[in-house]
């Protein structure tokens, strides 16, 4: 569901691609809010240049959560725990900081450092070559290791 501009009317209709393996590919099944019935469609905002969306999954169970870790290569996500008082405010009891792509590689047997230096030997090789210059072979470098250090489901480019 949306947990962003809440204060104003969803003007759109969505359904979700579904990337597990054990479905057709999309969520297109949700409770229409007035009328507690199923619909086919999310009602969600239009999106705005340069300003983020935020949605949610909710009680998504342990079996979706765990397909999503290392069955699917996504690793852990970032996941929060809150609770709601008697008179409606919450408080977050525990935040935990998901996976990044080295960690999950890692549990694969993959080694960081073994890895900068192949693509760090390679860009070598292509510069004396002749196919990829100084620069271009610098910003390959940073953006490898930027992607090694990331989280393994979208971030907010920058």
């Amino acid at each position: 569901m949306p947990i962003h501009r809440l204060n104003e009317q969803p003007d759109q209709r969505a359904t979700i691609a579904d990337l597990t393996c054990d479905s057709d590919g999309k969520i297109d099944n949700f409770i229409d809010p007035d009328t507690g019935k199923s619909q086919g469609y999310l009602e969600v905002h239009d999106i705005r240049p340069d300003e983020p969306y935020y949605m949610a999954a909710f009680l998504a169970g342990a079996y979706q959560e765990i397909l999503g870790d290392l069955h699917n290569l996504f690793g852990d996500t970032d996941t929060v725990h809150i609770s709601i008082n008697e008179n409606g405010t919450y408080h977050i009891d525990h935040a935990l900081v998901g996976d990044s792509v080295t960690e999950v590689l890692s549990y694969l047997d993959f080694n960081r450092p073994e890895m900068v230096e192949r693509l760090r030997r390679a860009s070598e090789q292509s510069i004396v070559k002749g196919t990829l210059t100084h620069s271009e072979a610098k910003t390959l470098m940073k953006h490898y290791e930027e992607g090694l250090s990331g989280y393994t489901y979208l971030e907010d480019a920058e």
